[in-house]
């Protein structure tokens, strides 16, 4: 877990489920502002929250506004989320999650892409062997990336490998995935075209006709996104309804005390057993590709 914890309240899939996080010393911090961006910053390798497990359904992620940002449950017109499984796919088909100190700013409109940023940290699809847990915070290396543009906003998809996956020394760029994982860069952008569909919305477009961009781009675009996060968190750019507490951030204004924190984690309700997750959630959909 490269030295952080979580904490757990409320049930799983439920909307007042929120995973917490801890530093190796037990105190409470925010997963979006007090991880660092890098686990190595003289090799490229970036720390990585995993929100959502490889396979599973639940549309779990940071929650960007509220105090210390856990990962909570997304709702929509009232509905816990859950992602549909457009075959062949089931659930999530790479370990999702976002990279730290990253910000997709809605005020600033990308010089690729034409569109403004989604107001979220910047998302990684891990494509190592293992399934992750919910909360753990895995060191990756960037492969490339894709241009999701999601109802009208950039929503960068970073292509990224576990450090400590058995044949992470084999992957160096995205032309390495399209050679080791054939089919697998395809897959990735069939199912963020399709996603949304069963929901009642259409195909999802991309930028560069969804094709994929090689890892020097993707360094790029990360670090514009980390410059983006600073002003965020320097209160250099308004952050709208952003929640920026944070515990060691320095030159922060919203910097926090433990107790604050610990104040905030213990508002939430006790921990308590899953709730089961509603039958439909494994359904099948299928229809014809445009």
């Amino acid at each position: 877990m490269s030295g952080y914890g979580v904490e757990e309240r409320a049930g799983p899939h439920s909307p007042e489920y929120r995973l917490f996080f801890k530093d190796a010393a037990g105190r409470y911090i925010s997963p979006f502002h007090d991880i660092p961006i890098y686990a190595d910053a003289g090799k490229n390798v970036f720390n990585m929250v995993v929100e959502v497990p490889r396979w599973t359904n639940a549309k779990m992620e940071i929650s960007t506004k509220e105090p210390l940002n856990p990962i909570k449950q997304d709702v929509k017109k009232g509905k816990l989320r859950f992602v549909a499984n457009v075959f062949p796919h089931k659930g999530y088909i790479w370990n999702y999650g976002a990279i730290p100190q990253t910000w997709e700013d809605p005020g600033h409109k990308d010089e690729n892409t034409g569109c403004c940023g989604d107001n979220d940290p910047i998302d990684v699809c891990e494509i190592g062997s293992k399934v992750c847990s919910r909360g753990e915070v895995i060191k990756v290396k960037v492969l490339g990336m894709l241009a999701l543009i999601d109802e009208g906003e950039t929503d960068w998809k970073v292509i990224a490998i576990n450090v400590e996956d058995p044949e992470a020394d084999s992957y160096n760029d995205i032309e390495d995935v399209r050679r080791m994982k054939p089919g697998y860069l395809e897959a990735t952008v069939d199912w963020f075209r399709r996603y949304k569909v069963p929901d009642g919305k259409p195909e999802n477009q991309f930028a560069f006709n969804g094709e994929f961009k090689g890892k020097d781009f993707a360094l790029d675009v990360i670090k514009g996104t980390h410059e983006h996060w600073k002003a965020l968190i320097t209160k250099k750019t308004d952050g709208g309804e952003i929640n920026c507490t944070n515990l060691t951030v320095s030159g922060s204004p919203f910097c926090c005390s433990q107790d604050c924190a610990k104040a905030t984690v213990d508002a939430a309700p006790p921990c308590k057993a899953a709730n089961p997750i509603p039958p439909e959630v494994d359904k099948w959909f299928y229809y014809q590709k445009n």
